[in-house]
């Protein structure tokens, strides 16, 4: 591939991402490179693997491909991946100071489910499931990202191992080392709780040991506080989701048939039909409806059956004199 490296986008913990400027039409623009060096590129390596693998998916970051360069005397791995022009759901919740409202939440969830779905149907589990792994892109599209720490289903690990954010690991993973599909549907619900509250699931002061925090997740029966904001329908999802026994736990594709998200598909087509402006109101003439329906008198526009009618029966030679303001009345 021949491509410049752009001005800087972020880092993590085991690369940096930057702009990807193609010289010829390899791959869509804008388009970013994560790059790792030489001994840090195992994650980036397994990324490209995982991604692969799970084909295409309109919840799931695309990936165009992977290089290798020569840069500043080292050798680093390039992994080339869309761009999130509208940032993370982290980086939102920063913006805005707080917590999602709900249709929101309702809807970045079950893209997050849907993405999950086909991750965990394609035997992979993604290990690192939290609101900074959750882009948005202008489109409005939500898709997860950084497959790093993924890994197949069944697949054997060292004892001392450890993957994902201390904040978002489930019981099983602190206990028993144990990292298949249930772990990513807890850290869903941590990372639903967070978008709720716009705080972390787990309350820790920051600079306090970690190993507590794992003590009170791995030990015990103390679960994350379910937000007072939610509906019912929401503490329920999150429930489902909370779930110590990692057997009892809902799978993505129960989730998804929850009334949570199940109703969010409604709530989207109302939202979409929603009245914008006066005319988007159905037409209250003789017509389409009765003086018992519409609360004034409708005899008058009986004529009238477009809002181009409907503004000539407002016209007026008549100037209005806007010094005059006494008769004025105040609506906000």
């Amino acid at each position: 591939m021949e491509w410049d490296r752009g001005a800087s986008i972020g880092s993590g913990t085991f690369a940096s991402v930057h702009l990807a400027i193609p010289r010829a039409h390899q791959f869509p623009s804008p388009t970013v490179v994560k790059s790792a060096d030489l001994f840090s590129s195992s994650t980036l390596k397994n990324e490209y693997d995982v991604l692969d693998r799970l084909g295409f998916c309109p919840q799931i970051i695309r990936c165009f491909g992977l290089d290798s360069t020569f840069e500043r005397g080292e050798e680093y791995y390039n992994l080339f991946l869309e761009y999130a022009t509208a940032g993370s759901l982290a980086d939102n919740l920063k913006i805005r100071g707080g917590g999602l409202p709900e249709f929101e939440v309702r809807r970045y969830t079950k893209s997050i489910v849907e993405g999950l779905r086909h991750i965990h149907a394609k035997g992979f589990v993604h290990c690192d499931v939290k609101l900074a792994n959750i882009l948005l892109f202008e489109n409005g599209d939500v898709k997860i990202a950084d497959f790093g720490l993924a890994k197949k289903t069944g697949e054997k690990q060292s004892n001392c191992e450890l993957r994902g954010t201390p904040m978002c690991m489930s019981p099983e993973s602190v206990n028993d080392n144990s990292y298949e599909s249930p772990v990513d549907i807890w850290a869903l619900g941590c990372t639903v709780v967070e978008m709720v509250t716009g705080k972390p699931a787990w309350s820790f002061k920051e600079g306090s040991n970690i190993y507590n925090l794992l003590i009170r997740i791995g030990v015990g029966e103390e679960l994350p506080e379910i937000p007072n904001e939610l509906c019912e329908e929401g503490k329920d999802f999150v429930r489902k989701c909370l779930v110590k026994d990692a057997s009892k736990r809902w799978t993505a594709e129960m989730l998804l048939k929850h009334p949570f998200l199940a109703n969010e598909t409604v709530s989207a087509n109302e939202a979409s039909t929603s009245p914008r402006c006066h005319f988007d109101f159905p037409d209250c003439d003789s017509t389409t409806s009765t003086t018992s329906e519409c609360n004034f008198d409708s005899s008058r526009y009986s004529s009238i059956s477009s809002p181009a009618d409907r503004l000539r029966q407002l016209l007026t030679n008549q100037t209005p004199n806007w010094l005059e303001s006494d008769s004025w009345i105040c609506v906000r």
